[in-house]
């Protein structure tokens, strides 16, 4: 079967943004084909679809119905300002990770008392400014933290709402790079510790417990795990009152998976059900943390075919995109999709290695693939809208890829192509 085939008839169970007309051959995002896209605006570039991201967003909040709850999209998977904006306006709460993407959501309107801040290295600065942004809570994940938390609130003279991020040891059956819910791993504090945790947090100056939290993981394609995990919350959540600490929320984290390759994505509704299912009779407010369920099938990496390099054992397409570019295939050897954005039919497809200019053998950004491709075309790379741009470098001293913002028919550029001279415009020669 056709590669580009295959991709169609995967994205048409979830979002139609990436069509191929039928009689042209043109990959289309929206309602604007690629190959003006990538005229316009040249490559590499990341390309975004404004629909996609209200939809992906909508099935979570839908999902609710009358439900108290808070969808707070994980800005780590894609922090355009812009992206941030379209979100907000849809009535988002957002998850953070750092002092810069706080910034980065104030700037693009979001609202702090809708967002969480996440993490296990906060740092003073970084606490000192949530709590002068006034931000729903902290999600604690350690004891430590709990701590200076409590000292910098009191000296501020505010109250600091908390979570702690609970670690239920759970087996999320993904990437070990991107599984947080085990013992081993450096997220959160233990599930069989949380309840002397819990205590001191109500004993702590300038600390209120508010909720609890939990996330195991990252591109998760089982539910089994999830719900495992729900209920060990639900069931701690009881016993934090039955010991009178009251819990206002349950923030069940995020995680969900997309289809990258012949993954079974979960369908956010069957998520949020079984989020209900667990929560049965209890009134707290549910949060839930998506990032690349949101925007990971809602982008593009358009690529120009620089050189067609064939050998004995490996034939490579050289592209003008690269690790720095996208990350994920040469650090977690991570399947994404390629294909041609005009189909050509009736030639012979070879076999290639999409590799770049970056002087490392792990600069790669697939492997193996059937390819019917000319020096000149333009490569479509799929489901990059998460942990594409946000992971991306100037490594080989190279400018990091413009965004594109489509939607429907009209583009718009919401991250400017760097330059040559912004690669050094903060650096100095010393005297």
């Amino acid at each position: 079967m056709r590669p580009r085939k295959k991709l169609k008839s995967r994205l048409s169970n979830t979002t139609k943004i990436m069509t191929i007309n039928t009689k042209t051959g043109r990959l289309f995002i929206e309602n604007k084909a690629a190959s003006d896209v990538a005229k316009e605006f040249g490559t590499p570039c990341y390309v975004y679809s404004k629909n996609s991201i209200k939809t992906n967003f909508n099935r979570f909040k839908d999902a609710f119905g009358e439900r108290k709850n808070l969808v707070c999209y994980a800005v780590k998977a894609n922090s355009n300002i812009a992206i941030i904006r379209i979100l907000a306006d849809l009535g988002s709460g957002f998850d953070i990770v750092s002092g810069g993407e706080l910034s980065r959501v104030l700037a693009a309107g979001g609202d702090p008392s809708k967002t969480v801040f996440s993490g296990v290295g906060k740092t003073h600065a970084e606490i000192h400014y949530a709590l002068e942004q006034k931000i729903k809570c902290f999600n604690v994940e350690s004891e430590s933290e709990l701590h200076r938390i409590s000292t910098i609130a009191r000296e501020l003279g505010v109250e600091a709402n908390i979570s702690l991020r609970v670690n239920p040891d759970v087996d999320a059956k993904t990437h070990p790079y991107i599984s947080t819910g085990l013992k081993e791993n450096k997220f959160g504090v233990d599930v069989d510790d949380a309840m002397r945790l819990y205590k001191i947090a109500a004993k702590l100056p300038n600390i209120e417990p508010t909720g609890i939290d939990c996330h195991i993981g990252s591109q998760l394609t089982e539910i089994a795990p999830m719900r495992d995990a729900a209920l060990k919350m639900v069931e701690l959540t009881d016993a934090l009152i039955a010991e009178n600490i009251v819990i206002d929320h349950i923030d069940f984290g995020g995680g969900l998976g997309i289809q990258y390759q012949d993954e079974t994505p979960i369908h956010q509704e069957l998520f949020v059900k079984m989020l209900l299912e667990a929560m049965g009779s209890r009134e707290q407010e549910i949060l839930i943390e998506p990032g690349r369920s949101i925007v990971g099938n809602s982008g593009l990496l358009l690529t120009t075919v620089e050189y067609l390099k064939h050998g004995p054992n490996k034939n490579f397409i050289v592209v003008d995109a690269a690790m720095n570019d996208l990350a994920r295939p040469s650090l977690y050897n991570a399947y994404h999709h390629i294909d041609s954005i005009i189909e050509e039919k009736n030639r012979p497809l070879k076999r290639y290695d999409i590799v770049g200019p970056i002087c490392e053998t792990g600069d790669f950004l697939g492997k193996d693939r059937d390819l019917c491709v000319n020096e000149g075309d333009v490569l479509a790379i799929h489901s990059v809208g998460a942990y594409g741009m946000t992971m991306s470098s100037n490594y080989n001293s190279r400018g990091r890829a413009p965004e594109i913002l489509i939607d429907d028919t009209r583009a718009h550029v919401i991250r400017d192509r760097e330059s040559i001279e912004d690669l050094f415009s903060n650096e100095q020669i010393a005297p």
